[in-house]
């Protein structure tokens, strides 16, 4: 246990007489109605011990017990826990606007100004402009497709990469080029290539890091908000703030580079310069401050990142682990691809197993395994039971993917079961919800698809992959690490082996 835990069960245990009583005394003085079933809890702390250190699979061993709608207490947080589409349904689609809202959680404000980005806002009027803002200007069909030409310059310097390693007889790290590749991509996107350069990728790299640790940390506040005061022992809270004033002076040059241009009527398609032309735009009906942008970018940056990599950084451990999907995937590529030596953006429509095999990654390994979480605007009523307002909801879209009432062989991955179905991530289908669903939904889906599809596309296209020499398919090891997403605990080591698919590189 962390020191930072033990000094936590300390307190509590100094302070458990007084919160005995007083939940004693609620207890007596509230009305009866019928709530969710829940797991025995211990008096405190609640069910805040049976989270572990993989959430999803701990609340999913949960569900199989009481229910794929359950109440626990997470400190002195009402949390209720989604393990199915059915429930999924009720709570993103039948009550959707009840359960729109974001509870405060105490890293998001400090890294997003009182949480004025789109992910962890509140809902409100600020955060339907904001997001109407993003899906019009920044992650609309037409935007993401602007992209293109940087999506395969990109790529074709990733696979420059991957064919300089091919040189050594040692396996490659592809976690690391994934990540760098992603990373890279959502800095040319947002801020253009001012950023590439004096190894600000590096930093933004840094910068994403340790805002995915510290959303993941433990916060007292975020459990036991009549502990708040309490806070300051643990430090997340000022080493938040010390990440946040990093990020403040990295907007402030990108903001500064955007004014720069201006004066030579110079303005770059990038997302930064998009969302500072709209603050200057005088008709505009929503008035976007610097803090709001600056909130906004920096949620660009994390969740396309981590979304980007992780799903890649799986798609090629399943394909290594899975010989055989691996060829049928290379055959639909070489032939869509055999008039004309290479693979193309617009090619990528005819590749319905790409696609599929995207499908199955994401229902077995979403990025995030646990929806960001919702709190209740009202009470409201789901089935026969009482949802009371203010309870924080998580649904676990890692369990509802793998829902044997839904899929068949539900831990085997098997693109095939996409095929000839029109099951999609798109928030209609609530049996499968890497992404989520209703008006929370993320924005960037269509910008992170169009990357990791073309990504793929040309990794198997042009190599052959291999494990290490030595290695059997039963020994690559599929644990997933601990966090707030959840890449390979293990970094993915490959042998690739060009193809004569040469494509600029």
């Amino acid at each position: 246990m962390s020191p930072s835990l033990q000094l936590l069960f300390v307190l509590l245990l100094l302070l458990f007489p007084l919160f005995l009583l007083l939940s004693s005394l609620k207890q007596a003085s509230s009305t009866k109605t019928k709530l969710p079933p829940s797991p025995p809890r211990l008096p405190f702390i609640g069910n805040l011990h049976q989270l572990g250190s993989l959430p999803h699979r701990s609340l999913q061993a949960l569900a199989e017990k009481h229910g794929p709608l359950m109440l626990l207490r997470l400190g002195q947080v009402p949390t209720l826990v989604v393990s199915s589409a059915e429930m999924a349904r009720e709570i993103m689609r039948t009550h959707d606007h009840t359960f729109a809202s974001r509870p405060s959680l105490k890293t998001a404000n400090d890294l997003l100004g009182g949480s004025t980005d789109i992910v962890f806002a509140s809902y409100g009027d600020y955060w339907r402009q904001a997001r109407k803002l993003c899906t019009l200007h920044l992650l609309s069909a037409k935007k993401v497709h602007s992209f293109r030409l940087a999506r395969e310059e990109e790529v074709a310097l990733m696979l420059r990469k991957i064919s300089r390693a091919c040189l050594s007889p040692d396996p490659m790290d592809l976690s690391e080029i994934l990540f760098s590749f992603a990373n890279d991509m959502l800095c040319r996107a947002i801020t253009g290539n001012f950023f590439r350069e004096g190894g600000r990728s590096d930093l933004f790299r840094q910068l994403i890091e340790e805002n995915t640790y510290l959303l993941t940390g433990f916060h007292l506040e975020d459990f036991f908000p009549s502990l708040a005061w309490l806070e300051v022992l643990f430090g997340l809270g000022a080493r938040a703030k010390r990440n946040a004033e990093r990020w403040n002076q990295v907007f402030e040059e990108v903001i500064k580079d955007h004014d720069d241009r201006m004066k030579d009527g110079n303005v770059e398609n990038n997302l930064a310069d998009v969302l500072l032309c709209l603050q200057k735009d005088p008709s505009m009906e929503f008035s976007l401050t610097e803090e709001n942008i600056k909130a906004i970018l920096m949620d660009m940056f994390a969740a396309g990142t981590d979304t980007t990599y992780i799903t890649l950084e799986w798609a090629m451990a399943e394909l290594a682990q899975n010989s055989e999907v691996m060829a049928k995937l290379q055959d639909e590529l070489r032939g869509i691809a055999k008039e004309k030596g290479l693979v193309r953006e617009e090619d990528l429509s005819e590749a319905s197993y790409l696609k599929a095999v995207i499908k199955e990654v994401l229902r077995l390994h979403p990025p995030a395994p646990l929806l960001v979480p919702r709190e209740s605007l009202d009470d409201c009523h789901i089935q026969s039971y009482h949802i009371p307002k203010r309870t924080r909801v998580i649904v676990n879209g890692w369990a509802i993917n793998r829902d044997p009432k839904s899929w068949e062989a539900p831990k085997e991955f098997r693109p095939e079961r996409f095929m000839g179905n029109q099951i999609d991530f798109k928030g209609n289908d609530f049996q499968f919800i890497p992404f989520g669903a209703g008006r929370r939904i993320c924005p960037g889906m269509n910008f992170a698809i169009s990357t990791v599809e073309l990504a793929l596309a040309k990794l198997v296209h042009h190599f052959d992959w291999k494990l290490p020499h030595g290695m059997m398919r039963e020994d690559l090891d599929m644990t997933e690490a601990p966090g707030l997403t959840t890449p390979r605990k293990q970094r993915l080591q490959l042998v690739a082996k060009p193809c004569g698919y040469y494509e600029g590189l």
